[in-house]
């Protein structure tokens, strides 16, 4: 494209763009498709951000990635809408793991074991089978143990935009050892 976009229709396009994708598109990908910048697709992205709050939809950011998903108050009348059953409640272990992942990102199943004071291995299948956590790559020490967080649709589950969102925790943060482990853009930028 030449033609110089406004402000404005770089966030109708990303709308649209967001709008018939099949799963979630990262920053990076946007600016290449409309040619422009990445500071130009954020402002964008902010202005769907805002618009959102007066709609039915939203706009969801994990990390580089982003995606449109129903409001979250529309729950009810979506699962209606649709003839779904209420959503599956989550066993206390479950939660445990769940908030464990969330919070601490990237993390290994060794570490969430170390916190938790018990196998996690079930629970985590779980959490993987229902698509709430997954694999994010490898931490690079001795055994590689896989590296896992949260997914688009723990936001979609539990209602919110962006991990920015999740409660402030009054708790001690518990060091683990990371052997100069990086953060999660850091490590999955170097995956893609």
């Amino acid at each position: 494209m030449t033609t110089e976009l406004n402000q404005q229709q770089i966030a109708q396009i990303i709308e649209g763009l967001l709008f018939v994708a099949s799963e979630p598109v990262t920053v990076k990908y946007l600016a290449s498709v409309l040619d422009c910048s990445l500071d130009q697709v954020e402002a964008g992205l902010e202005q769907l951000r805002n618009n959102g709050a007066e709609r039915g939809i939203r706009l969801q950011q994990h990390g580089s990635k982003v995606q449109l998903v129903s409001a979250p108050e529309l729950t009810e009348y979506i699962e209606r809408f649709l003839g779904l059953t209420v959503s599956a409640k989550f066993s206390t272990p479950a939660l445990e793991t769940l908030a464990i992942v969330a919070y601490r990102q990237p993390i290994t199943r060794p570490e969430i074991e170390a916190i938790r004071g018990v196998n996690s291995d079930g629970v985590l299948r779980t959490l993987i089978s229902k698509g709430l956590v997954e694999e994010v790559g490898r931490l690079d020490s001795v055994g590689h143990p896989s590296l896992f967080a949260t997914t688009f649709e723990f936001l979609r589950y539990f209602g919110i935009n962006d991990m920015e969102e999740l409660p402030e925790l009054d708790l001690p943060q518990i060091e683990l050892p990371r052997n100069g482990a990086e953060s999660l853009e850091q490590r999955v930028e170097s995956e893609e």
